[in-house]
């Protein structure tokens, strides 16, 4: 059998795949099976941060992979400990802690805000808000949370404990806030899943006041959004916000799973001796693939990543069948005439890889594609976006 037949075989049928199996790659561009080249502009689903097979992630990887390639954490390693210094040097945090996707961040953000609630105002107080069309994970906690109800249907009964609310509907939030029964709101300041939709910086300044006020955390999700996706480090870096727990994973180690939880002074001792766990959390290859990840995110690389998503969209502007385009730094969605899904396949025909999200186009292409293939793939989208 070839490898279409043994997954269709094998493996469980989650996945809607395209008929293309890709072998190899560099940079931003990949090769298929039977030779054909594709510019990549979804980069795994904002996983592959500097590219396929970036020789600096490649040399990270295998030195340690040389060294120790996994440790429980009853023991310490150093590259897990340098990767919470990165990251708390470069956002302010006080504590980290590491785990395998974007879900399991998400679920260590919510038991981090129910503990603290709980031990500051009582157990009552465990409620998580969340924004309607948003997306925090598929585990059936991170589903629960999510607000798309579509995501809910075949999973009941959900956990209970979260709402949510629509983006900038503060009489709303006021309201579910009343009871005093709420520990924490989560968001995405880009709503990736949802349609990649920018939050209102009006709304989210206002929300953090509100709940600094109320004494609620504000906690942001930075799964897709996060690792210089939007231009900043962080995307909540764009908005001026100052959250109390961040949820990050995707990019953070560049094609290898890792996730992490940000801790606040506020919560940094949030947990104690087995409160929380995780066999593969903080893993030394996986952590030393995310080092050489977030060392290269300085101010002037961060610059670039603006550069090149600006680049993008003055070429995409205002072109026949494009109506419109939301987004934030690399992190584009394209409303289209055609449907997306049609424009989707003609743009991989024709050599580019994109994504979709809800009836959009999605872009998410590796932070260092170089302006070439921006422009070459510019042009092929263009094209596949006439009606």
């Amino acid at each position: 059998m070839n490898t279409f037949e043994l997954d269709r075989t094998y493996i469980a049928g989650t996945y809607k795949r395209f008929p293309v199996e890709i072998v190899s790659g560099k940079g931003s561009l990949v090769t298929d099976v039977n030779g054909k080249q594709y510019i990549d502009m979804g980069s795994g689903i904002a996983v592959t941060s500097f590219g396929v097979a970036d020789d600096i992630w490649i040399a990270a990887v295998e030195e340690q992979i040389h060294a120790v390639q996994h440790m429980s954490n009853l023991y310490y390693t150093a590259p897990c400990a340098r990767l919470a210094q990165a990251l708390c040097e470069k956002t302010g945090m006080a504590k980290v802690f590491f785990s395998n996707s974007g879900a399991e961040a998400n679920e260590c953000a919510i038991k981090a805000a129910r503990k603290w609630a709980a031990e500051r105002k009582g157990p009552a107080c465990s409620t998580i808000l969340t924004l309607e069309n948003s997306f925090h994970g598929r585990t059936l906690t991170t589903l629960s949370a999510t607000g798309q109800a579509h995501y809910h249907e075949l999973f009941q009964p959900l956990t209970p404990g979260f709402a949510s609310f629509p983006a900038g509907d503060m009489a709303k939030l006021k309201e579910l806030c009343a009871g005093g029964t709420v520990a924490a709101v989560l968001i995405e300041c880009v709503q990736g899943e949802g349609g990649v939709v920018a939050l209102d910086p009006s709304f989210t300044g206002e929300l953090a006041a509100y709940l600094k006020e109320q004494d609620i955390l504000l906690m942001v999700d930075e799964v897709q959004t996060g690792n210089g996706r939007s231009g900043k480090m962080y995307a909540y870096m764009n908005y001026g916000l100052e959250p109390d727990v961040v949820s990050t994973a995707k990019g953070l180690a560049g094609g290898l799973p890792m996730g992490a939880t940000l801790l606040s002074e506020k919560l940094k001792d949030v947990f104690s001796y087995g409160d929380h766990g995780s066999t593969f959390g903080g893993n030394p290859v996986a952590a030393a693939a995310a080092l050489s990840v977030v060392g290269r995110l300085t101010d002037d690389f961060l610059a670039e990543v603006t550069r090149k998503g600006e680049l993008i969209r003055d070429l995409l502007r205002g072109a026949p069948g494009i109506e419109a385009i939301s987004g934030l730094g690399l992190m584009i969605g394209l409303k289209t005439a055609r449907p997306a899904g049609s424009v989707l396949s003609a743009c991989m025909e024709n050599g580019v890889l994109c994504l979709t999200a809800k009836d959009k186009l999605r872009l998410l292409p590796a932070l260092n594609i170089p302006d070439e293939l921006i422009v070459k793939a510019a042009e092929i989208i263009k094209e596949a976006c006439k009606a």
